[in-house]
């Protein structure tokens, strides 16, 4: 993400905690203010609970910042590190009411964004020295998918696409309201044509008929095989013979995505590896003598 962006959905995180929608209390985090004095000063470490890898330190930062510029973090460990449950990511310190009021919201960014990067660096070792890259999808939480897909990149996945704007990808329902596949992609090509846009066609196709029908009509780079029999991927593979580069999406599982890579596909797309994905466990404790 930008700067910028970051800097946004930071700011909104905050208000969504500390705000309330109807105006009816005043803003802010009552429990902090009704019980730390407002010039305290402590810290807090970021402690791992459960082994996995760890992601979202930047965005927990730009939290930080949003409640409190003067906060101080220091680093220990970098995202992308595998981490195991007694390490410690960083530590933050300044106000002690600043730390509380951005707590949760640091802890729910770095837990999903851990989650997610360590479910998909299970996927990307399964399919290690195969050449096949594991893909996301469009399966995020609304207004956090950037985040959700840079978490993916740390686990050693790939994005698919970021949205509806970066790449075409002709699916069932495009095809059917455009009454077939060779109407859609000639459509398809008509508005790249018109609109003088650059960007790759990617079709998905739900059998050997809709897969015949593609390789008839030509014209795209990507094909993709949704919810094929393992067993039909091979001859699909044969089929489009090198023509475009191929994906298999649909029930694809940790248990068997390397042998849907071993039938010579180029990609594997894995919607569960960001709407599934069980946040990494982890806690923001004070670090205090008591």
């Amino acid at each position: 993400m930008s700067v910028v962006d970051l800097e946004a959905l930071a700011k909104y995180i905050i208000q969504e905690d500390t705000v309330d929608p109807k105006g009816y209390l005043p803003p802010g985090d009552h429990s902090s203010l009704a019980c730390i004095p407002e010039d305290a000063i402590n810290q807090a470490r970021l402690r791992i609970k459960e082994a996995g890898f760890l992601a979202g330190t930047h965005a927990a930062k730009a939290i930080f910042n949003q409640v409190d510029p003067q906060l101080s973090i220091t680093d220990h460990l970098a995202d992308g590190t595998y981490v195991e449950p007694g390490d410690i990511a960083f530590t933050v310190s300044g106000k002690a009411r600043s730390i509380l009021t951005a707590e949760r919201s640091v802890l729910n960014i770095m837990q999903r964004m851990s989650g997610i990067a360590s479910v998909t660096a299970q996927y990307a070792q399964a399919l290690e020295g195969t050449g096949v890259r594991v893909l996301d999808t469009r399966k995020t939480i609304p207004g956090l998918r950037m985040l959700d897909k840079e978490a993916v990149r740390i686990g050693g996945g790939t994005n698919h696409r970021l949205g509806l704007y970066d790449m075409i990808l002709l699916k069932d329902n495009h095809v059917d309201y455009a009454g077939g596949i060779a109407n859609a992609i000639r459509a398809t090509k008509s508005y790249l044509d018109n609109k003088e846009l650059d960007l790759e066609i990617e079709l998905e196709v739900r059998s050997f008929i809709e897969l015949q029908e593609a390789l008839d009509e030509g014209g795209i780079h990507r094909v993709m095989l949704d919810n094929f029999d393992p067993s039909d991927i091979a001859e699909a593979v044969n089929m489009v013979n090198g023509r475009f580069t191929i994906e298999v999406s649909g029930g694809i599982t940790l248990a068997t995505i390397r042998s849907y890579a071993l039938k010579g596909v180029d990609y594997i797309s894995v919607g569960a590896i960001t709407h599934s994905a069980r946040g990494l466990d982890m806690s923001l404790k004070a670090d205090v003598e008591r």
